[in-house]
């Protein structure tokens, strides 16, 4: 089953719109000949700084965080599909604000 036609379907069938491609950037700029030096982007979301706010707040178990980063590290952390579809839809749907 290909995961992006499927989801393109539901987003279809839920009337979600997906935002619009934003245009490719040229790799190279007059300023440094077309070398490509000093022409990257990166872009940030609020995600990690959030994240971190998240972490130094109190209440954080941080022995369950150790040990869901180990699990993902040798790669025994499971999560059912049920719940990842769950979250899926609940997001889709705009449950989660």
């Amino acid at each position: 089953m290909d995961i992006r036609s499927s989801l393109d379907g539901l987003k279809s069938l839920l009337g979600v719109t997906p935002p619009a491609p934003s245009a490719p950037q040229a790799k190279g700029n007059a300023a440094t000949g077309g070398s490509g030096l000093g022409s990257d982007l990166a872009t940030f979301s609020s995600a990690g700084s959030e994240a971190s706010l998240a972490a130094a707040e109190p209440g954080v178990r941080t022995d369950m965080v150790s040990s869901i980063q180990a699990a993902l590290a040798n790669g025994s952390y499971n999560v059912p599909a049920s719940a990842v579809a769950s979250k899926v839809v609940d997001s889709m749907l705009g449950g989660n604000q």
